[in-house]
């Protein structure tokens, strides 16, 4: 049966990791160091994170059932980031230095937690990495002068609409600290600096 949900009674969801300052600021230099070709669609620093599950459009109506769900209490850990890499399709990414056991248990728990909320969970093998840039196969890439600690103490469930990212929820160590009103996303987000010319 055809979907009835329109814009009004749908967010698009996803749940993920926001880098703290340090990973920011490397980020920041790693996104700096690179030669972007002016079509580069670049995501701009506001949007950096890694996302753990995308959702997409999902009922207004599943948030009271969905919020306590996505509980999945885990001990605060740490990775590396330490490659940016070019993959198919025109992306750059930054990928962690080496496989994070914790984040991608954390991963796992809570697919199983969408899972039992009847929510589709992303077949493919999970790969964690901060995408910097789409339509960017021609960027001239530069490697990092050292990896970057990136500690995890919490995760967010954002709602991304019409260009905007809101987190409707936080989950410090992995219980529900905060929740906001379910309304669409209405976080600014500012647009990505163009190239500087090299």
């Amino acid at each position: 049966m055809p979907s009835t949900a329109t814009p009004s009674d749908t967010l698009r969801l996803f749940v993920a990791l926001w880098p703290d300052a340090g990973a920011h600021e490397w980020l920041r230099a790693c996104d700096a160091a690179i030669a972007w070709p002016a079509a580069a669609a670049r995501a701009g620093a506001d949007r950096w994170h890694i996302t753990l599950h995308f959702l997409g459009a999902t009922p207004r109506s599943r948030l009271p059932e969905l919020l306590p769900a996505l509980q999945q209490p885990f001990d605060p850990f740490a990775f590396e980031l330490g490659r940016v890499e070019a993959w198919p399709r025109g992306l750059v990414v930054v990928e962690p230095r080496q496989s994070a056991h914790a984040l991608l248990d954390l991963q796992a728990a809570l697919g199983q937690a969408l899972q039992r909320c009847g929510l589709p969970v992303e077949s493919r093998a999970f790969k964690p990495h901060v995408t910097l840039a789409r339509r960017a196969a021609r960027a001239t890439l530069a490697a990092p002068s050292a990896p970057q600690r990136w500690p995890v103490s919490a995760y967010a469930l954002v709602a991304s609409a019409g260009g905007r990212y809101r987190n409707l929820a936080l989950y410090r160590g992995g219980m529900l600290s905060a929740a906001a009103d379910p309304a669409p996303a209405t976080t600014q987000i500012r647009p990505a600096p163009g190239p500087k010319p090299r």
